[in-house]
């Protein structure tokens, strides 16, 4: 773990982790131009957030690792949950990190670009930058609570898959439906998780105001409040409402195509 205790280790993962996610955003976009005729008739705002949904779902599958990990193996971070440490745990600390930062920049400058503002998911990755920034400069923070707090992007590879078959015209896929109710049990899985990380700072409130910073806690807190009580249960009753509507309702609630099965390119 003292590797990390170096500041030239740590910002060469967290660049590591901004660069991995920006390759990732290239690449989805140079491979939909080759290869979906869906993704060429889209929008540019539209072609923009599909690639942002596939690194969104790339960086889930990592946070699931993650997530599950600390939950199931023995660890530091099993044993002693308020400050314990791991060097996998740092590894996804930094690096998650490092996507927040892509993820604040390209949501801001995509909004400054297309004149338009998603103030939940704004506020989301403000505290998700501010919480992870904050656990690599107060380094003694354990990581328990990062980790699991990483696990409530399980949701995020299936909201990738529905809102690009959605797009693409496949709503009405047995394929679609059943991700679709996959993602909604993942909110609601979340919105447990948010009740486990709440129900876990009271009973463990003496050792994490002893052991976790100020800051921290003046971060991590109201946004844990917020997500508990307002963001997850919004997107859990928006992606249910999707379920019974299939609608894109990122984008004004625009109708979306009906295509059937096709061979060959993805459509």
């Amino acid at each position: 773990i003292a590797e990390y205790f170096s500041w030239e280790d740590r910002l060469q993962l967290i660049g590591a982790g901004f660069g991995f996610y920006t390759a990732v955003f290239l690449l989805s976009h140079i491979l939909s131009l080759g290869l979906s005729h869906t993704y060429n008739s889209l929008l540019a705002k539209e072609k923009v957030f599909w690639n942002l949904a596939v690194t969104r779902g790339v960086f889930g599958l990592q946070s699931i690792v993650a997530g599950l990990r600390t939950l199931t193996e023995n660890s530091m971070l099993s044993k002693d949950r308020v400050s314990g440490q791991e060097d996998w745990s740092w590894f996804h600390v930094l690096t998650a990190t490092g996507f927040f930062i892509f993820e604040n920049l390209a949501l801001h400058t995509s909004s400054l670009v297309f004149w338009s503002f998603d103030m939940p998911l704004a506020t989301h990755h403000f505290f998700a930058l501010t919480g992870y920034a904050g656990a690599v400069v107060w380094h003694s923070t354990g990581h328990f609570l990062p980790m699991l707090t990483l696990l409530m992007e399980m949701s995020t590879p299936f909201t990738c898959i529905s809102w690009i078959l959605l797009k693409s015209g496949y709503a009405h896929t047995f394929f679609w439906k059943a991700n679709q109710w996959v993602m909604i049990h993942m909110f609601h899985c979340r919105m447990v998780l948010s009740y486990y990380i709440g129900y876990f700072s009271c009973t463990h409130w003496s050792e994490i105001n002893e052991h976790v910073s100020l800051p921290q806690r003046l971060l991590f807190f109201p946004g844990l409040v917020l997500l508990t009580f307002v963001l997850n249960p919004i997107w859990t009753h928006k992606k249910t409402m999707q379920l019974l509507n299939p609608v894109d309702w990122n984008f004004g609630n625009k109708p979306v195509p009906v295509n059937g099965p096709k061979k060959g390119k993805f459509h």
